[in-house]
């Protein structure tokens, strides 16, 4: 605990320039105070100490034997203080330009690298490193600290996190183009349930977003495959293995190029929202409210 005879650094500094210039007007200038204010100020500390440290005559201040003394020993004090000024300028410099991002599949391919171009316009110097994972995934590293912010998509928010919606995502049905539901052109909510599809694993935030959106017609059908990566899914349901259920996001070139067709749904919302989730009460760093900032806001887009 700090005596309470010791004084402040700014009143200690106003000693030392006292000692430098010999003068309170000067040390006043100095600091961009007043001289009036350096005067309180050595009352202050002389009250404090309990002796004076400044004599004033006509030509000027000095200190006195106690002022010499208490003077040195502050030198120590600010040494030390700009030491550990320096140190923890050290500590937020370094935790400013790292940021360690997780992110869902659909996430971190077809949203993130927008978003990141966008921080690097503005944190040149921040270092990025990301981690995409699935959903479930992605919440145990946010709890865990191992990266400081996460996104995830699904339809609940993991114990444990705050969020924030930062985009939305619909999912859609995909089949080759030879399956025959092309021809149908759309399938009922009841039917795509007990059909066996193409899935992700079960901790897919996307499987999850699934499963709760035709909980009315649980359980489903087991899956006719079960992988863990979107393209994976994707690739198995072009090459005839079965119906699939992905981001429209992530099946959009392949629906482009008639690799997959899309299928229209009845009965079933399959909208959804993306969230970034970090833990309450501990402050996410300055990139990463940064990125916050620039996953919900939407881009400019350029008039012609």
């Amino acid at each position: 605990m700090v005596s309470p005879r010791v004084p402040d650094l700014d009143s200690l500094a106003l000693l030392l320039e006292i000692a430098r210039t010999g003068s309170l007007g000067r040390a006043a200038a100095a600091h961009g105070i007043s001289q009036p204010a350096v005067s309180a100020r050595v009352r202050t500390m002389e009250g404090l100490v309990g002796v004076p440290l400044v004599a004033r005559t006509a030509r000027g201040s000095t200190l006195t034997p106690a002022g010499v003394l208490v003077a040195g020993w502050a030198r120590d004090v600010l040494a030390a203080a700009e030491v550990l000024d320096a140190g923890i300028t050290s500590l937020r410099a370094s935790d400013e330009q790292r940021l360690r991002v997780g992110a869902s599949m659909t996430v971190a391919e077809h949203l993130l690298p927008r978003w990141l171009v966008r921080l690097a316009a503005e944190r040149p110097l921040t270092e990025v490193s990301l981690e995409a994972m699935n959903s479930s995934q992605v919440a145990l590293a946010v709890l865990a600290g191992r990266v400081d912010l996460g996104f995830v998509e699904g339809p609940d928010v993991p114990d444990g996190l705050a969020d924030e919606v930062v985009a939305h995502d619909r999912l859609v049905v995909v089949v080759a183009p030879g399956h025959p539901w092309v021809r149908r052109r759309r399938v009922d909510a009841a039917e795509l349930a007990a059909t066996r599809l193409v899935q992700r694993e079960p901790t897919s935030g996307t499987r999850g977003a699934l499963e709760a959106a035709l909980a009315a017609y649980a359980p489903m059908a087991a899956p006719v495959l079960e992988l863990s990566t979107t393209s994976a899914v994707s690739g198995a349901a072009a090459a005839g293995a079965g119906p699939a259920v992905l981001s429209r996001l992530a099946v959009g070139d392949d629906l482009d190029r008639g690799r997959l067709v899309e299928v229209a749904t009845t009965g079933v919302d399959l909208t959804r929202v993306l969230r970034a989730v970090w833990v309450p009460g501990r402050r996410p760093s300055p990139p990463a409210r940064d990125l916050l900032r620039i996953a919900t806001t939407p881009p400019v887009r350029s008039r012609r």
